[in-house]
């Protein structure tokens, strides 16, 4: 029986649950966040650069009149407008139809789980529902698909909690 008992107990030990205290979304640091895992999308990257090339060659072919201004002109538009969509719009127009930043939470974070919880209730994932994670500089974010994913406050969890945090997103979910 001892030896059950000292095996149960250095199982225990290395059982890491680490929970965070309740926490509400802060809607500056959300949009950020936002627009960071916009920029971080491949498929928006390309598009970017994509753009960029355009808006250059047409830049370069208006400079040796190959092109109307006009052209220059549209390309620059469309640049602008594709930045404001992915660093303002997009960002603003998920942050208001989620109800998830409006409320207030609780995350734990153990070896095989990830559990967020609020007055209503409960919902937890084991680590094999996520594909990838990645840190932001206010969060970590946790990706089912490319699309789907949750974002945890790193301020939910202590400083020195944070280490150990990362220690089991990297062990249960990796990059």
């Amino acid at each position: 029986m001892a030896a059950f008992l000292s095996g149960f107990c250095i199982l225990h030990l290395n059982y890491k649950i680490m929970t965070s205290q309740f926490f509400t979304y802060d809607k500056g640091k959300v949009i950020q966040a936002l627009r960071y895992h916009f920029i971080t999308r491949k498929e928006i990257k390309i598009m970017i650069v994509v753009v960029n090339v355009f808006t250059l060659i047409a830049g370069t072919l208006c400079y040796f009149k190959k092109i109307s201004p006009l052209a220059f002109l549209g390309s620059s538009v469309l640049w602008f407008a594709l930045m404001i969509v992915f660093l303002f719009v997009l960002p603003i127009i998920i942050y208001k139809k989620s109800e998830t930043f409006k409320a207030t939470l609780k995350v734990t974070i153990t070896d095989t789980q990830f559990t967020i919880e609020n007055d209503r209730g409960n919902r937890r994932w084991p680590w094999k529902d996520f594909s990838n994670w990645m840190e932001s500089p206010h969060f970590f974010h946790l990706y089912f698909d490319s699309r789907s994913f949750f974002i945890i406050p790193k301020d939910a969890f202590e400083e020195h909690e944070l280490k150990d945090v990362r220690k089991i997103l990297n062990t249960g979910i990796g990059k």
